[in-house]
């Protein structure tokens, strides 16, 4: 058993897929639909990323999220701004945090852990 894909909800899913096919350098596994498609990996092994189309809020807090690991966590949340990522002020931050909280232009919540901390 293992993880295949990870489902994300989107009002629009063609903005969403264009973020996240930026940010993470992945590729649709075949031609996208209004309301989904699924994006994997452009080159060897990983957890696919499937956007659906949603009409539900975003949760504040969202009880499952997306974490992106890197030892270069200035410069990849400066990339996913520029991007489109929003900041995100977080109240549940500990102290001395490893990752920092931003939001994919369609509102989900996701973390940039840095991976050289501690």
């Amino acid at each position: 058993m293992r993880i295949g894909t990870v489902v994300m909800g989107a009002s629009d899913v063609a903005r969403a897929a264009a973020f996240w096919k930026a940010a993470l350098g992945y590729v649709e596994r075949e031609p996208a639909r209004d309301d989904w498609v699924v994006l994997v990996p452009a080159e060897g092994p990983g957890a696919g990323l499937a956007l659906g189309r949603s009409d539900s809020p975003v949760q504040e807090v969202p009880r499952v999220h997306l974490d992106l690991y890197t030892e270069q966590q200035d410069a990849e949340v400066a990339r996913l701004l520029a991007l489109g990522a929003a900041e995100v002020d977080w109240e549940l931050y500990p102290e001395n945090p490893d990752f920092v909280v931003l939001a994919d232009p369609e509102g989900n919540r996701f973390c940039v852990i840095d991976t050289t901390h501690g």
